[in-house]
């Protein structure tokens, strides 16, 4: 029997097919694009090809796009299934975990391994990987690149919390002849700086911090958000699979 957690973002969707001993036994990541129910297609039919059916497996849907899946057995909120997905991935039973996704951000509190409280930043796609992806887009570089360039810049501010403002505010400092290297630290500080902030409203002291989601294996996002919260801030490879880890983990218990 095979316990199947599809997580649709907005951006992108995962798959994780967890065996009856709880290892991960398949995984995948794509983009969502336009349609989340074809994503969802599309994810059965890769499913099927390593030989995990309906007929041999429990499904639960998460994410944005959740409702999409029509062949999920259930579908449960993201925030859940964040939270048992990390506690799973890092075997943490009390800590803050921290989710930059797509579209938004969250802050999820856990205690004995169970979510007890939770703070999302939905309203606005600033402090989001959206915000990033258009600011990167900018400046005529990719994600990684942006991050490379920051290590190395310093001294700029972003101080439009709106998307839209702060593009045309990275357009005037482009114009205006700043540093690129400059304009990219200042950027990826916005987004630390509003991490910060949500933790500063949310997370209890003295807390172990978890980083999952798209971010999760950008050591300079690790570096400065450890430095903003002046704690370490862990991640995992597997970390942006957590929604969906926890997905299958809640179908598992449909068993």
């Amino acid at each position: 029997m095979y316990f199947t957690g599809i997580d649709i973002g907005s951006t992108s969707a995962k798959a994780v097919v967890l065996n009856e001993t709880n290892n991960i036994v398949y995984k995948l990541v794509m983009p969502t694009g336009w349609s989340s129910l074809e994503t969802a297609n599309v994810i059965k039919e890769k499913l099927a090809e390593t030989n995990i059916n309906y007929s041999d497996s429990k499904f639960v849907a998460t994410g944005y796009g959740r409702v999409s899946v029509p062949y999920a057995d259930k579908t449960i909120s993201e925030i859940t299934c964040h939270g048992k997905g990390a506690a799973y991935l890092f075997n943490a039973k009390d800590c803050t975990v921290i989710d930059i996704g797509g579209q938004d951000t969250k802050i999820i509190s856990i205690a004995k391994g169970q979510v007890v409280d939770f703070i999302m930043n939905d309203k606005c796609s600033a402090g989001t990987g959206r915000f990033l992806e258009i600011m990167a887009n900018t400046l005529g570089v990719g994600l990684s690149q942006l991050f490379e360039l920051a290590k190395t810049g310093s001294g700029i501010s972003i101080s439009s919390m709106c998307t839209v403002f702060a593009e045309s505010e990275v357009i005037s400092l482009i114009g205006s002849g700043q540093p690129k290297e400059d304009i990219a630290f200042g950027v990826v500080e916005s987004i630390t700086n509003k991490v910060k902030s949500l933790c500063g409203r949310h997370a209890s002291s003295n807390t172990n911090f978890y980083l999952t989601g798209g971010l999760c294996e950008s050591d300079y996002i690790i570096e400065s958000l450890s430095k903003k919260l002046e704690a370490t801030v862990i991640s995992n490879p597997l970390g942006r699979y957590a929604g969906a880890v926890g997905a299958a983990l809640v179908a598992k218990s449909l068993k």
